[in-house]
């Protein structure tokens, strides 16, 4: 199977405790700026902004 042109792996990290709770793919032609998701942050136990950070 073939690799998207791209297409890469991104984190979403919380903006409160500052974890990486979530992976996610991104399609770079499509979307240039960073994500940001209202998720649940199992840390903080509520909902809170997770912004896109590189997977280390």
């Amino acid at each position: 199977m073939a690799k998207g042109k791209g297409v890469e792996l991104i984190a979403l990290e919380c903006t409160v405790c500052h974890r990486r709770n979530y992976t996610t793919k991104k399609n770079k032609r499509n979307i240039q700026g960073k994500l940001e998701f209202n998720k649940y942050c199992r840390f903080d136990r509520k909902h809170t902004l997770h912004r896109e950070t590189k997977v280390k």
